[in-house]
């Protein structure tokens, strides 16, 4: 392998302005105008510094799949970064035919009564930081950590899933309808 290659196996992100951030040990935390998020890398073969006003990420071994690895680590930083600055949102519509879906808030769940006419509520776990709005046939998740507000949608929208019918015709659910990033109301 080559020098060139091998310089090719450390990268460095960018800090914001408005972002300051921590390293102890394997844990990254992430503080802005939104927020503080933490993130661990203890099970991901990177090494991180912290330097001035950039991270530098290091990788052990000089493969292919480190250099992937690397890169990953790279783009999640970035998005934490972004996150506590911005935000993002997710807008999901209730989407019913004949009984009327509706879903409510309750502590750190969404309860999605009436679904198909079930007596029970069905019952979907809020992630971490992530607010969550009911207005009438919408939901509207936002929050400061991308892979929590994804998530919790994620869960939403399985609790709904039909099972043992024919997904063509039954398309009762709740449904993601957009994606942004910056928190609405």
């Amino acid at each position: 392998m080559s020098t060139k290659q091998a310089e090719n196996f450390v990268t460095s992100v960018e800090i914001p302005d408005k972002v300051t951030i921590s390293l102890k040990k394997s844990m990254l935390g992430v503080s802005g105008p939104l927020g503080k998020t933490f993130k661990n890398f203890k099970k991901i073969p990177v090494l991180l510094e912290i330097q001035d006003k950039s991270i530098f990420i290091k990788t052990p071994r000089n493969r292919k799949k480190d250099f992937a690895i690397m890169n990953t680590v790279k783009s999640i930083i970035r998005t934490l970064c972004e996150g506590v600055i911005v935000g993002y949102t997710i807008r999901m519509k209730l989407v019913y035919a004949h009984f009327p879906i509706t879903a409510k808030v309750k502590n750190k769940q969404v309860l999605i009564e009436n679904f198909q006419g079930e007596r029970s509520a069905r019952v979907a776990r809020i992630h971490g930081q992530t607010k969550v709005v009911s207005k009438g046939d919408e939901i509207i998740l936002t929050g400061p950590v991308f892979s929590e507000v994804t998530q919790s949608a994620a869960e939403i929208e399985q609790k709904t899933k039909i099972k043992n019918k024919d997904h063509r015709v039954f398309l009762d659910g709740i449904y993601i309808s957009s994606q942004s990033k910056g928190i609405e109301k």
